[in-house]
This record gives structure tokens, sequence and C-alpha cells, in this order.
């Protein structure tokens, strides 16, 4: 029998090895192969040439790369501004004490374990997908209107990419573009996570960029950002961080979230939020939700919000997270919930439960809550502790660079404004950030800060 069109190009979608268009802020387009390097050598028969001789080592990407030159580095002195998790005062990891309470409750010393060992349903557990949503959207209306599709994804990459295989799926084509051969384009923040680009490359979206950081003043820039939100095609998919954006720390205001919010409406941009430091960011887990609570109180055509429960309640292994699509009725919210599940069934056919458990008993139950929002802010103030320290000692030190990027900035990273040559010269200090500048806060601390700042003032005189 004969397939129809789309049922073909789901085929291509999930079988066939393609290459994505990856565009720079130059237009010029470069083929990134999202399968790697493909081969046309047959393998048959003794003595022939190996199976996998084709391939070729796999390069790091940069958290990796610095991650790898850290522990290579013998000194006592060494600090790791690389990697993305939290660590106390003393430099060690912390278990939220709300987290240490719900597994406590969860599997009491006296009394019967409450952890589920059984499959949970494709969407996940009932209760973390009901509490997540709460937790998200707030009072804004479309929870308790069933306006949200919600499925447990594994952790915020898993939502992202779920996200970004249903919008392959289903997002409705520009005919104009179809008849050119032109695949979607998603518009990501330049820069920004490293793993978006793959992600979405690897469903075969041609990736742009839209101006963001403005690198001379170490701040937002507004005025671009706002230009390439008006330029781009109308129906165009931007993706935008939630809060405290992952490399630099840089949010846009309230306001000027309003302004880019007009500008999309004006577009009929399809908006996709990476929402990965939800009361982390700043301790105020309301706070940090406003600009996707203000966008879903203006009615954009279509929006996504990609959740993770990693950073904000230290469950970097449980690999806990959730998509959210908002719809125009519940109606609709089913559907979009059957065509998610036919997403993530063969991908990777349910989430684990543990971790889901923990996260919906620190929402449900009242005393984990309270602790919970107390440690958000623990972690949140002493991050914003070492900003402040930091930019105190290098004003001490005589620096005659303005470090106040730093301070203003927010959540776990800094862009520090260093150039990669400065970069470079810190490894030489047993000091280690991405080539970018981009440091993890986490890894400051009093007994390393004075060290760290004498580093970076030597290499910036």
């Amino acid at each position: 029998s004969k397939c129809s069109r789309s049922d073909q190009k789901r085929t291509m979608m999930r079988g066939v090895r393609r290459s994505c268009l990856l565009v720079g802020k130059s237009g010029r387009r470069c083929y990134s192969a999202n399968s790697g390097s493909s081969s046309t050598a047959a393998v048959s028969g003794a003595g022939s040439e190996s199976l996998w001789s084709h391939l070729q080592l796999a390069p790091f990407d940069s958290n990796h790369e610095t991650a790898q030159a850290f522990e290579a580095d013998k000194s006592p002195q060494k600090i790791n501004l690389g990697r993305g998790v939290y660590k106390d005062d003393k430099g060690k990891d912390w278990i939220l004490p709300s987290v240490a309470l719900a597994v406590s409750k969860l599997v009491p010393q006296n009394g019967p374990s409450k952890i589920r060992f059984d499959y949970l349903p494709f969407s996940g557990l009932p209760e973390f997908c009901k509490e997540t949503k709460k937790f998200l959207f707030g009072p804004t209306g479309v929870v308790s209107e069933n306006r949200v599709a919600t499925v447990q994804s594994i952790s915020g990459t898993g939502a992202l990419r779920v996200g970004a295989e249903f919008l392959a799926r289903f997002l409705p084509e520009d005919p104009e573009l179809a008849n050119k051969h032109i695949p979607r384009s998603v518009y990501l923040p330049d820069p920004t996570y490293v793993n978006h680009l793959p992600i979405f490359m690897n469903n075969s979206f041609l990736v742009r960029r839209y101006r963001y950081y403005n690198s001379k003043n170490c701040n937002l820039d507004l005025n671009g950002l706002l230009e390439d939100v008006t330029n781009a095609p109308k129906n165009s998919l931007f993706l935008f961080h939630a809060c405290a954006h992952n490399p630099t720390g840089v949010d846009p205001t309230l306001e000027q979230w309003k302004e880019i919010s007009d500008a999309c409406l004006k577009r009929q941009h399809i908006i996709f939020f990476d929402s990965a430091y939800q009361g982390f960011a700043s301790g105020d887990s309301d706070r940090d939700a406003a600009a996707v609570r203000y966008f879903v109180s203006q009615n954009h055509r279509g929006i996504l919000c990609a959740q993770s429960y990693a950073k904000n309640m230290g469950l970097y292994g449980q690999r806990v997270g959730a998509l959210n699509i908002i719809t125009e009725s519940e109606k609709q919210t089913k559907i979009v919930m059957s065509q998610l599940n036919q997403v993530v069934r063969p991908m990777y056919s349910n989430p684990p439960g543990f971790g889901a458990q923990i996260v919906s008993t620190i929402f449900s139950d009242s005393e984990c809550h309270e602790m919970w929002l107390k440690d958000v802010k623990t972690m949140a103030n002493r991050i914003q502790g070492m900003r402040n320290t930091l930019v105190e000692k290098l004003g001490a030190l005589g620096s005659k660079r303005n470090w106040d990027h730093i301070k203003n900035q927010i959540g776990m990273f800094a862009y520090s404004g260093l150039k990669e040559s400065e970069v470079k010269n810190l490894r030489a200090k047993s000091v280690y950030m991405n080539y970018d500048g981009r440091m993890s806060m986490t890894g400051v601390n009093s007994g390393n800060v004075e060290h760290l700042a004498n580093a970076i003032h030597d290499v910036t005189k």
C-alpha cells in the first residue's frame, strides 16, 4: 500500500541519516551530519575492513574539555569553575535538607517503603506531572483549565529532546520554505547552552542565532534581540532561557521581557522556554517564573517549556524534568498528550520514578516544601555572596577593569569577560573555566576566592 507524503516524511526523519544546516551570524551555512561521518565501505566476509574503521574520535564539548583538563592537574590549589553542580562553601556536594526529608518520608525507618518500583506511564508519575505544572505556571489559569499537556522527562535535556521531536513531527510547515526544501528553523540565543544546538540539529532543524549578549558592555543586547525577533519570518520558533541564562548569567528584566513578548506576538512566533533554574536563580521561584507566566498570560500562539530539577533540588543524577505544551482547550490537551506519548514510547518508553517521587513529595508535603524554600535561598545567597566577594577582592588588588557585571549576573554561571588567551594563562595557575570565559560560581568558596582573585588579576594586568 502507498504511504502518504507525511508518513514518508516521518519515516525519513526517524530512520535516515540526514545532514543539518547551521547558520551563524555571518549568514554562511555549513553542514553538520547528525549521525557522525558516513561510510560507503562494504563490510562483508572475513578479512574485510573493520565495521567501525570509518569512525573518528568525537571531540569533547567545552564543558567536558574543561573537566578533563582539571582532572589532569595535580595541584592541591586547583579550582574547577567548569562543572555546573552546586557545592557548599567547603567545596562539597550538598544534599538539600528538603530532599533528605522527602527521602526519609518515602523510605521511613519504621514502616513500609513508599517507593514505586513498577513501570510508570509513558507520561510519567501522575502526581509529579500535576505538581510540576502548578510550580511553573502558578496562578495563570492554564492548569485549572486543563490547557497544559505535561510529560515527565529525563531531566531538562530529555524535555528539550522530546519537544524538538514533537515540533519536528507536528509543527506546521511554511509552504514556501517546504517547496524550496529548506528545513524548519529554530532561533537560539548567541551564546547558548551547548546542548541546544545538537538537540535541534539532530531533529533536522535549521539552527539560526539571534543576538543576545553584548560582549563589549557585558550585558543584554536588547536592541539586537528585538531586531532579530522582528526580522525573522512569521511563525518562527524561538528558544528563550526562562531565567539564569546559561552561559552568560544575563537575564532581561520583566519590563524587557514584556518588550520581547510584544515583538514575538506581532510576528506570531512559537516560543520554547528552557527553565532549568526556577528557584535556584534568585531564591524566589515565582520571580524566576515571571517571564514564562507573562508570556502565557499574553496568549501567544504556541508555548512550550522544558523544566529541570537538577539544579533547584540537587537531583543531578536522578534525571527529573518535564515538558509542558500550552493548548487551546482540554480537548486539545488530550490530543497533544496522545501524540507526546507516541514520541516518548519508542524513545525511552517511560521515565525513572524515584526522583519524580522526591519532587512531588517536596511540592505536596508542607513541611518539605517550606524547607525547600529555605534551601533555594541558601544556594542563591551563597552564590551571590561569592560574586560580591570576588569583585571586592579584585578591586582591592587594584584591578583596572570593571568587574561589576559579575555581581549583576544571576544564577550558576558568570560570563567573566576574560579572553581565551587569559583563560589559558589561568590554567597555568590551576584555575579552570571554559575558554569562552564562562565560570561556574558554585566552584568559588571562601577558601579559594582569594587565590582566584589573585590569578585573574595577574592575567589581566
